[in-house]
């Protein structure tokens, strides 16, 4: 079978994103509510709150793979920031007031920050060039599978103990401590990866110039990948009610775990290049159709193309990197692109929502169906550039 061509330490860090995505989401979409209603928070302090966990988590990514390749202590710090996140939970359950939410909220991204490129890096040394994609993908495929069971776990409980908020975050304490024992127990204690003598620098010195091209198509097609409260914000514009937009979340995110594997597969099968580029095109055009859409059925149906988008572009993207990365700067590498894609985060959402306020509820997706456009081009130009000259390592 195929999934059996899945080397051991992928298939235990695939278990481990699932279990801590279940912790996750349980507690994610609650917060919000808990802030608002329970103590009365505004909505500035609540997209305060975000903004700045989410800001943490994404610096902290690039200094996470720095220390990795430093150190060469891949699973420690891996280890280390999915404990933090675990963390974090009883904070949240015990808050009084939101300073003690954003004290959880930081810590909970602090976590993310140390875990996410460290962890992408074990993926990547322990998978053959040939089979990256559907490492990948695999871990994709698990990792949004528990982001369709936390929140199904979430709403079973809150149907018994109708908004017991504080019990839905005691227990998501569970599947982040399995998550921990997992990386203790089963994942390769580090020593393959090469270690760094230098100190960390902000320099691109020793990245292959396809790598920083590959960047920068990442952060131009970023800056039209707002926040998905936008999406969310679009559905509710076109009459779906809070219960079915998080049955449609739902659907998304399932069918984002389907086309996981299936697209590593096809990335493994015909190439990276093709299935990243054809990823960007179909975002536009999902997009495009938001843009357009104004009526439940189409926006449901949209929903579900997102997720098709999702799973066949996340974990190729991540697979593509890696071929990219030399091997004593892997964890950087994966640390710079995630910090890039997380930081684009903040202007692409205040630009979607001065475009909302300012224009209409189609322009923040047109703006980001052409942003898409845009990267593919960049992308398929520079792929067709570096398919006939040598590599370029930068000075």
């Amino acid at each position: 079978m195929t999934l059996r061509r899945i080397p051991r330490n992928v298939w235990v860090t695939g278990w481990v994103s699932f279990f801590m995505d279940v912790s996750s989401e349980m507690v994610y979409p609650l917060v919000p509510l808990f802030l608002s209603s329970s103590l009365g928070a505004s909505k500035s302090v609540i997209g305060l709150i975000e903004g700045i966990a989410e800001a943490a988590a994404s610096i902290l990514k690039l200094f996470s793979g720095a220390l990795a390749d430093r150190f060469g202590k891949h699973k420690l710090l891996m280890g280390l920031g999915y404990g933090i996140a675990t963390a974090s939970r009883p904070l949240l359950a015990m808050a009084t007031g939101w300073g003690m939410v954003l004290t959880a909220r930081f810590t909970d991204r602090v976590g993310k920050g140390i875990r996410t490129a460290p962890r992408d890096a074990i993926i990547a040394a322990s998978t053959p060039p040939e089979r990256l994609g559907l490492a990948f993908g695999f871990h994709r495929a698990l990792d949004t599978a528990g982001a369709v069971v936390g929140p199904a776990v979430a709403l079973l409980i809150l149907a018994v103990w109708v908004a017991d908020y504080r019990l839905v975050f005691w227990l998501s304490i569970i599947p982040g401590v399995l998550a921990v024992a997992l990386i203790v127990l089963f994942i390769t204690a580090d020593g393959s990866a090469p270690v760094m003598t230098t100190k960390f620098s902000w320099s691109l010195h020793g990245f292959d110039a396809r790598f920083v091209g590959f960047i920068a198509v990442v952060g131009l097609f970023s800056l039209g990948n707002s926040s998905n409260a936008f999406l969310i914000l679009k559905a509710e514009h076109a009459g779906i009610s809070p219960a079915w937009i998080s049955g449609v979340y739902l659907a998304f995110n399932a069918t984002y775990a389907l086309c996981s594997i299936p697209g590593g597969m096809l990335a493994d099968r015909i190439g990276m290049r093709p299935v990243i580029a054809g990823s960007f095109v179909l975002f536009a055009l999902v997009y495009a159709g938001f843009a357009l859409a104004d009526t439940p059925w189409p926006i449901a149906g949209l929903f579900v193309l997102y997720g098709v988008y999702m799973g066949f572009a996340e974990g190729v993207l991540r697979a593509y990197l890696a071929t990219l990365v030399p091997s004593a700067r892997k964890a950087t590498g994966f640390g710079l692109y995630h910090m890039v894609e997380g930081i684009a985060i903040l202007p692409a959402s205040l630009i979607a929502g001065f475009l909302w306020d300012h224009i209409g509820p189609a322009a923040p997706f047109w703006f980001g169906a052409g942003m898409a456009v845009l990267a593919a081009i960049l992308f398929a130009s520079l792929s067709w550039r570096n398919s006939r000259l040598l590599p370029l390592t930068l000075p």
